[in-house]
């Protein structure tokens, strides 16, 4: 566990968890609200950018007639799974990089 706060007033691991646990809008929510915390700021950054994706490639799936609901249903259970691995994850106080998506939150860390 994290003994550093947050600039929510939260420990670190539970505002990184809480980033995962509310998907896209908690990862906007703690963008918009954290100054300090690197850890939560990255955990912030990749839920918006893994959840974002997930949400992209929905809308892209109702465009595909055969396949579509198919590769729907294979990206909600690869969301289901992100989703319980973040949370457990950040909760545990963990800086687990998902691949390439990890790599982009760090990057764009630097410019915040």
């Amino acid at each position: 566990m994290s003994p550093m706060k947050s600039s929510s007033g939260l420990d670190e691991n539970i505002a990184g968890m809480l980033c995962y646990l509310f998907t896209f809008v908690g990862g906007i929510v703690f963008l918009a609200v954290e100054k300090r915390s690197r850890f939560v700021l990255f955990h912030a950054l990749q839920s918006v950018t893994v959840f974002g994706l997930i949400m992209v490639g929905h809308v892209l799936c109702a465009f595909l007639p055969l396949f579509g609901p198919l590769l729907a249903s294979l990206l909600s259970l690869l969301g289901v799974v992100v989703w319980l691995l973040m949370v457990v994850t950040s909760l545990q106080g963990k800086w687990l990089k998902l691949p390439w998506v990890g790599n982009f939150a760090e990057k764009q860390m630097r410019h915040l």
